[in-house]
């Protein structure tokens, strides 16, 4: 099936744009998934972490802030989820109304540290425990089918699921963002790929892997 996603960037220095690309719906496909998602290590991973680890845990400790600033603020009102990489908050999930869905941007907005903000919540009901429990399951799925490719390195994308939608966040070349996003839409169960990625050249990945990042990320068992 043909895509022809859309590319909305913005440039900053150092050849590095912010993308957020909002991909074709992709089809349910059926079949079985052959235990992958069990199959993964962290000695499977092919790559450190793009990241240095100073920013590996500003990104953890943003999430948490953010997330405890939602919950704080809007109780049960709302559920949404915030995903952090590189000082970029993505929030995901539902909230009753525009109003509310403004109002949960503007509150993590005042936090510290943040270089952008992607808000692609939803208005409608609260997702149930179960269509989250299977959104979990889809995100281990496209984990797992990046790990298995062997022409990207999977530890490179971030990856979070919300209502089948699957949304891919890192640091990574334009070929490295269509190949993980072309993986992801063949993934059962995927009905839509979103990348929110900051794009860098060749060149720039070059250096990236020639310069230590000061140590490879710790398993991520923390927030989404």
């Amino acid at each position: 099936m043909s895509r022809k996603p859309l590319f909305f960037a913005r440039t900053r220095s150092s050849a590095i744009s912010a993308v957020l690309v909002a991909s074709l719906a992709a089809p349910l496909l059926g079949g079985c998934f052959a235990g992958a998602v069990a199959g993964i290590t962290a000695g499977s991973l092919a790559a450190a972490d793009r990241r240095t680890v100073g920013t590996q845990v500003e990104d953890r400790t943003l999430q948490v802030k953010a997330e405890s600033a939602i919950r704080e603020s809007f109780g049960e009102n709302v559920h949404v989820n915030a995903t952090v990489y590189n000082r970029q908050i993505l929030l995901t999930g539902e909230a009753p109304d525009e109003t509310t869905v403004r109002n949960v941007e503007a509150r993590v907005a005042t936090l510290p540290n943040i270089r952008l903000i992607v808000n692609d919540v939803q208005v409608g009901f609260k997702s149930s425990l179960s269509a989250r429990s299977n959104d979990a399951f889809i995100t281990g799925k496209v984990k797992a089918s990046l790990l298995d490719a062997q022409d990207i390195f999977a530890n490179s994308f971030k990856v979070t699921t919300e209502a089948g939608v699957v949304y891919l966040m890192g640091l990574v070349t334009e070929r490295e963002a269509n190949r993980a996003a072309s993986i992801a839409a063949g993934v059962p169960g995927v009905v839509k790929v979103v990348k929110v990625l900051e794009l860098i050249s060749e060149a720039e990945l070059s250096r990236l892997s020639a310069t230590p990042n000061n140590g490879s990320a710790p398993v991520e068992n923390g927030p989404r």
